[in-house]
């Protein structure tokens, strides 16, 4: 029971941190394997999309399957840390991050997410399907254009000390104070 109870605690950067840090080692010392999770809508598709098509015309399993399983454990991690070991106490915000997510409108703190936002009127909605396909397309097209996603060119390409992650990784950060500050306020 201990251990359940110890596994319902946030854990601290400084032990999820240095966990996810020595991923990115052991995959490359273990089979030169990068670490990143926007490759696998490429496998998915070459495993499951019949047809000839180029792209999708490689050995799926030798280069992406490792990669699938490790997308399945994660999306089963977090179906069990979410629901299975949830912790019950509420989830501590600073007063600031309340104060500013007031400001926008949002007033719902009860749960992970705020209803307020994230509820399916809003995403049924024309703002939230035109948001959604828009910014699933600039996500899709943005990760393979840029070579990788988020977690590819932070994790794996800042610790290879790769320049173009390092600018890619600015490339998000600018970005996403830009549509938070500039386009965020005009959408909502």
């Amino acid at each position: 029971m201990e251990l359940i109870e110890f596994l319902r605690q946030p854990w601290p950067w400084y032990v999820a941190g240095p966990l996810i840090g020595l991923i990115v080692p052991i995959l490359l010392i273990a089979g030169g394997k990068l670490f990143g999770v926007s490759a696998n809508l490429r496998h998915a598709c070459a495993a499951c999309v019949p047809g000839d098509i180029e792209f999708f015309k490689y050995d799926w399993k030798k280069s992406g399957k490792w990669n699938l399983v490790f997308v399945a454990g994660t999306i089963l991690g977090g179906f069990i840390g979410g629901w299975l070991l949830s912790n019950p106490d509420p989830i501590n915000i600073s007063a600031q991050t309340i104060t500013d997510l007031k400001a926008l409108g949002i007033s719902d703190f009860s749960g992970m997410l705020p209803s307020d936002v994230f509820n399916w009127e809003n995403v049924a909605s024309t703002q939230g399907i035109i948001l959604m396909i828009v910014g699933g397309f600039l996500v899709g097209f943005g990760a393979r254009y840029a070579g990788g996603c988020t977690s590819g060119h932070a994790i794996t390409g800042l610790a290879d000390l790769q320049l173009a992650s390092l600018l890619a990784v600015i490339g998000f950060f600018a970005g996403g104070l830009f549509i938070t500050y500039v386009i965020y306020p005009f959408i909502f």
